[in-house]
């Protein structure tokens, strides 16, 4: 294909684009959205090529020159839009000046190799995007395997988790599973899996972490269930030193990440 450009928000491109801000429409397509020039070339430099790539006329650079270029060599769809089209499609007052739209990529659960990273990350229905998004980016930074999202989670293509990874959401193989799934699947672990409970007793500093390690995780609110806790072979506290009781999910998540990798 050859790029074109489109100046009416109503062309049925732009509608379908928009669309992917609701899970319904990428659950349909398999497609998701990723803002920003820095993000789209993440994508292109791992492989993934954009399915359609949207740009507004002032957009002027070398790497946008190199995905424009990669993107039609993919057979995808390059659009010059204005910068109104870009604030809906992104849904912001302050649009990226690049917009990418590309393919979902989940790999299988019996895909995955344990032996050929030290760490990887299990989270058990988590609910917020933005944990979610900056868990990835975290999990990419210490060159884990891949995370899994164990039962009904929120969407890690959603536009608000792709932002958080900040582009490593094209780096980090995700993984969907159901709990019976993952619990099946866990039995063959060559490694150990370390857990994280309130109650639990030893520290995480002090945990004996066999590698490959699996590092599980609970939701915002409950935490880690009953029956994921006894899938640990261990499970361990975060110290708190200070009032409050508890901390984000996705700061607990990168201490257990680097506790594990150290």
């Amino acid at each position: 294909m050859s790029s074109r450009a489109v100046t009416s928000l109503t062309n049925p491109t732009v509608k379908a684009v928009r669309a992917l801000h609701l899970r319904k429409a990428r659950d349909e397509t398999g497609l998701f959205v990723a803002e920003g020039l820095k993000t789209v070339t993440e994508g292109v430099e791992t492989g993934h090529m954009p399915v359609i790539l949207l740009h507004g006329p002032q957009a002027s650079h070398p790497l946008l020159s190199k995905a424009i270029e990669a993107t039609l060599d993919a057979s995808g769809e390059v659009i010059e839009v204005t910068e109104e089209i870009l604030a809906k499609v992104s849904r912001r007052d302050n649009p990226q000046a690049v917009v990418g739209v590309f393919r979902q990529v989940f790999k299988p659960l019996p895909a995955l190799d344990p032996q050929s990273a030290p760490t990887w990350v299990a989270l058990h229905r988590v609910r917020d995007p933005g944990n979610l998004g900056t868990i990835v980016r975290t999990a990419d930074a210490a060159g884990c395997g891949g995370v899994i999202l164990v039962g009904e989670c929120c969407d890690p293509y959603s536009v608000e988790a792709v932002r958080a990874t900040m582009g490593s959401i094209f780096a980090v193989p995700l993984t969907q599973a159901s709990e019976a799934e993952f619990a099946d699947w866990r039995h063959g672990w060559p490694g150990s899996v370390v857990g994280t409970l309130l109650s639990a007793e030893i520290d995480h500093r002090q945990a004996d972490y066999a590698r490959p390690t699996m590092i599980l995780m609970g939701n915002e609110q409950q935490g880690l269930s009953p029956d994921m806790a006894a899938l640990c072979d261990v499970n361990v506290k975060i110290p708190m030193r200070g009032r409050a009781d508890s901390l984000n999910l996705s700061v607990a998540t990168g201490i257990m990440i680097y506790a594990a990798t150290a």
